[in-house]
């Protein structure tokens, strides 16, 4: 890696953990739902998508996705602090919720990168 990917990839990681730590650093709850995790990665797959497609329509040099993708998206979203959410409610034998942790984690963001890739095609192609 040379000096100016790692800048990119550096700059990328921070913004990406700053956002995450200030959503999550008041725990919002939905019942007993852990919602700070789930909107963290669900935004954190919705701009991962829109920006694969700008990625691919610009043609953006490497150092971009560093900075986007594995940067920022990678520490913004979080799967350690969703494994633990849902460890923790396993132990509080919260199965129901844990259930819809589980989906609601992946399907929304599957969602999301689907909704960002859909959404960012149709401005360019426009």
């Amino acid at each position: 890696m040379k000096g100016l990917e790692f800048v990119f990839l550096a700059a990328g990681s921070v913004l990406g953990a700053f956002l995450r730590y200030k959503v999550t650093e008041s725990p919002l709850l939905f019942n007993t739902l852990p919602v700070n995790v789930l909107i963290i990665n669900i935004l954190g797959a919705f701009i991962l998508g829109a920006f694969v497609v700008l990625s691919q329509h610009w043609h953006l040099d490497g150092r971009y996705s560093l900075f986007a993708a594995v940067g920022f998206c990678g520490s913004l979203t979080t799967m350690s602090a969703f494994a633990l959410d849902s460890t923790n409610l396993l132990e509080n034998n919260q199965y129901g919720t844990l259930a819809a942790n589980i989906i609601a984690n992946v399907g929304l963001s599957i969602a999301a990168l689907i909704g960002g890739k859909s959404l960012m095609s149709a401005i360019i192609n426009n």
